[in-house]
């Protein structure tokens, strides 16, 4: 399981002597213990270079959450039972900032889910250029089928408890999965009345009170950007690309809207039901419409396909072992909804039907023989940490507008948004050719996001 070129090192002995440790101390964490392996195996040439770290036992102490919380959420349904759910917060690293990540409202939420997040999210921040930590948070209860006011109950009562670890110099949650607009605002209104301030503690806040335009799109529109920049590497644009999209929600829609800017023709969008493919493409009338059922109506994509002739539904197969979304000629492909949705088998489809380019838009959608599959292939991918750092790009401009008691406009943050992932992909980009490993953006996303954090870390001391 190497995340390495063809013909390169094999795994060292400190890497297999790190994962037998990780996977002692974390059992039955799958996704952190991927998530972990990823990265050493990536770090090899550092630590080679530079010694230091592992005296100091740098990446050990970045595995290890400088602080992990977990509590029960006690609420009350609408018909007046009394429900209990597990809180989260993980505090990975603040080295370089306040810990900065999303909020989760998942059933599949668990401990190793949201280590991995929270990992994945140090080194992601780190690129950005923004000062942020990494941090992951968020419950095992599911707004799904939810009454705006059993929402706000459950966002209530997880606030009750999350209040007293966060704030806007320690601890900044945003939004993830199950966890958009609605319940950004009631969480922050339970912080404002516990706490009695008006601070800028989370982002994802309605523009009205503290929110920063182009923060729902940024995601989206960061890893069609990020896409945008590998394809110039070669001389090549957007303009005229079929790409494949997965997922139906803030990442999917506004990384069609963004392909559709640049002239792109997107054909697929899917939710946990199943997914369509609309070979005509997804215009804007077309998105309006799923944007629609999504965000206001809360529907199933089936009614896409009810909706617009020529557009085949196929249900969601749990029997299959491979996803069938992937299996479809394009040239491009944003994997926007959950991890591990690209397997070995996925990836060689995709590159089998002609995609050679792969921005993920989700965090880890692809397993570790995925990945491989994309780099003996030689084609553009950009890693999660990398290609979808706009989101959290933006919140941190979000955090900037709010200490300055400011609201820049939406040409301003876009404009912000789009040098930040120039940025990253040229941090990526040059990193892996420092480090021998050129075009492969894994590597140099690792590296470049490490080597930040890690150097914070010496300076800082022994903490």
């Amino acid at each position: 399981m190497l995340v390495k070129g063809p013909g390169e090192a094999k795994t060292s002995q400190y890497v297999k002597d790190l994962m037998a440790a990780v996977k002692a101390k974390n059992p039955a964490e799958p996704e952190f213990h991927q998530a972990v392996q990823e990265v050493a195996e990536s770090l090899d040439p550092v630590m080679q270079r530079r010694p230091e770290y592992r005296k100091a036992k740098v990446l050990e102490r970045i595995i290890e959450p400088e602080r992990l919380l977990m509590f029960r959420v006690c609420w009350q349904d609408d018909q007046g039972n009394f429900q209990v759910n597990r809180g989260f917060r993980i505090e990975m690293n603040s080295a370089i900032g306040p810990y900065k990540g999303g909020l989760r409202l998942h059933p599949s939420v668990n401990l190793g889910i949201l280590k991995f997040l929270a990992f994945e999210q140090v080194f992601k921040n780190s690129l950005t250029t923004l000062p942020m930590g990494g941090g992951k948070g968020g419950s095992d209860f599911d707004p799904k089928g939810k009454s705006d006011n059993e929402v706000m109950r459950f966002c209530q009562a997880f606030m009750n408890e999350l209040f007293r670890h966060i704030g806007p110099n320690t601890d900044v949650p945003a939004g993830d999965i199950g966890v958009g607009g609605r319940e950004i605002g009631f969480l922050f209104g339970q912080y404002k009345k516990l706490r009695n301030e008006f601070t800028g503690v989370l982002t994802g806040k309605g523009l009205n009170w503290g929110g920063s335009l182009i923060r729902p799109e940024a995601t989206g529109y960061g890893a069609v950007y990020f896409a945008q920049e590998m394809l110039a590497t070669r001389g090549e644009t957007l303009q005229g690309k079929t790409c494949l999209v997965s997922g139906s929600g803030n990442v999917a829609q506004y990384t069609i809207e963004k392909l559709l800017d640049l002239g792109a023709r997107p054909v697929t969008m899917s939710d946990s039901s199943g997914y369509i493919y609309d070979e005509q493409g997804i215009d804007r009338d077309k998105l309006k419409f799923a944007m629609d059922l999504k965000n206001v109506r809360r529907g199933r994509i089936k009614e896409y396909a009810d909706k617009f002739k020529g557009t085949v539904f196929t249900p969601a197969d749990a029997k299959l072992d491979f996803n069938p979304l992937w299996n479809h000629t394009a040239h491009c492909a944003f994997p926007s909804a959950t991890q591990n949705e690209i397997t070995a088998k996925d990836a060689m489809h995709l590159v089998g039907n002609g995609v050679y380019v792969v921005a993920e838009g989700a965090n880890m959608p692809t397993t570790i023989d995925g990945v491989n599959v994309f780099l003996d292939a030689k084609i553009l991918y950009g890693p999660g940490k990398a290609a979808n750092a706009g989101g959290v790009a933006t919140s941190g401009l979000e955090m900037s507008q709010n200490s300055l008691r400011l609201s820049w406009t939406r040409e301003e943050v876009d404009q912000r948004l789009h040098g930040i992932m120039k940025a990253i992909h040229k941090a990526c980009f040059e990193t892996a050719k420092e480090y021998g490993t050129p075009g492969n953006y894994v590597s140099g996303a690792n590296i470049a996001g490490f080597l930040k954090v890690a150097d914070a870390m010496l300076d800082q001391g022994l903490v």
